[in-house]
């Protein structure tokens, strides 16, 4: 069975990238929702990361992964 996770992808204060995942998100997702999301993350300071406090959006995707066994215990 398919896997989806929403990565939100930060630049954070030492100018590298951070990235969040968010497992399942909802299937109807928009740019609008996502960014407007994305811009209050960053204007209420909610996240740090080990570069410290995250600074702009680089970027978001949805994530799929399809694991097919073929030998399972």
């Amino acid at each position: 069975m398919p896997t989806k996770r929403l990565e939100l992808i930060f630049q954070n204060a030492a100018g590298r990238r951070t990235t969040m995942a968010v497992q399942d998100p909802r299937e109807n997702l928009t740019e609008a929702d996502v960014r407007a999301a994305m811009e209050l993350i960053l204007a209420r300071n909610i996240f740090t990361s080990p570069g410290g406090d995250l600074k702009a959006i680089v970027g978001a995707r949805i994530v799929t992964r399809d694991v097919t066994d073929i030998i399972a215990s």
